[in-house]
């Protein structure tokens, strides 16, 4: 049987973290709308998709019903699917380019993507905070991108990330998360303030803090965290005259009464709660403990752990605002302390 001419128009990035049924219907509307796939054409059957792209069935079919449901296709029973529509109303482009998809990523990706709606195709990456995949991808990436949304924390090599970032037309660039030095020109751009957040989040809790006389941040050497956390962290307890103590490896580090712990990791924080509970020390009296990003558990931990987070789900929505609105701004997210009884 003769391939279908369709399939030149057709494409699945097998490196990309988009779904890989939204790929496929990305790739029909971006044909629809450059007239290269016609009103009442026939596309290919979900069998010829599925050998043709080595996907299964149900991805072939799912990217098929997506475009139906929003009135792009077509179908009758026995003949497949057809262009019904060639009025797409998807004018926006993005190039969406994460450093990890961690639960909090997800957060920020299923706001950005839900506020957008139909009107945007996304080509989503993941770097795994690595610069020279993070390069990579962005040189290599097509032009025809209306928006490039980033986040941009690497575990070495992000000192020349303003280099690579420069090279993106300001009036298309977002980032994400964080700010980076070096980056010129009027762009938009919702983050958090590192330094400030930890400083005015401790701040808040000083007076549960003040039954500890050491405050410990577990901050791994080969992280991907901003040394700005570092730095709010270390003028806090100058200022009101706690010892600091920087833990690069909680397994190794013995935990003492009159001491307060500031978890980054995940990870850490299990092998922390176990060293704690080792020790038959009182959690919220002997030994504090406060951890970073809200999740559902933590309520229940320890009965209740202390949190400090971003609003994840603002920074998601915001950064879809910036690209419906067009607004050349910067938007700081707010940080919220969550006390419980683990301080």
């Amino acid at each position: 049987m003769k391939k279908s001419s369709i399939f030149k128009h057709l494409y699945i990035d097998y490196y990309s973290a988009t779904p890989k049924y939204l790929q496929l219907a990305n790739s029909i509307v971006k044909a629809i709308t450059e007239g290269k796939i016609k009103k009442d054409e026939i596309l290919p059957s979900i069998n010829e998709l599925s050998f043709e792209f080595e996907i299964s069935r149900d991805t072939a079919e799912k990217g098929y019903k997506h475009l139906k449901k929003i009135g792009v296709l077509g179908s009758v029973p026995g003949k497949g699917y057809f262009v019904k529509n060639v009025e797409v109303n998807q004018h926006l482009k993005i190039f969406l380019l994460f450093n990890k998809l961690s639960p909090h990523k997800k957060i920020i990706y299923d706001t950005f993507v839900e506020a957008l709606g139909e009107v945007a195709s996304i080509d989503f990456y993941i770097y795994n905070n690595d610069f020279a995949i993070f390069k990579k991808l962005l040189s290599n990436c097509k032009d025809d991108y209306t928006h490039y949304v980033i986040i941009p924390h690497f575990m070495e090599g992000g000192e020349n990330a303003h280099e690579i970032i420069n090279e993106i037309p300001k009036e298309k660039l977002i980032l994400m998360d964080k700010l980076v030095p070096g980056v010129n020109g009027n762009y938009r751009a919702v983050y958090e303030n590192f330094e400030k957040d930890i400083y005015n989040a401790l701040e808040q809790c000083l007076t549960q803090l003040s039954k500890y006389h050491t405050l410990k941040i577990i901050f791994p050497e080969y992280t991907y965290f901003p040394q700005e956390i570092l730095k709010g962290f270390n003028r806090f307890c100058q200022q009101y005259a706690f010892n600091a103590h920087v833990v690069h490896n909680i397994a190794n580090e013995p935990i003492k009464d009159g001491e307060a712990y500031i978890n980054l990791m995940e990870n850490d924080l299990v092998v922390l709660i176990e060293k704690i509970i080792a020790t038959k020390l009182k959690v919220g009296k002997n030994v504090g403990l406060i951890s970073y990003n809200e999740t559902p558990m933590k309520k229940i931990i320890l009965k209740g752990i202390t949190t400090i987070s971003t609003d994840f789900q603002m920074m998601g929505t915001m950064a879809a605002k910036m690209v419906l609105e067009e607004t050349l701004t910067h938007i700081e997210i707010p940080f919220y302390l969550t006390l419980r009884a683990s301080l």
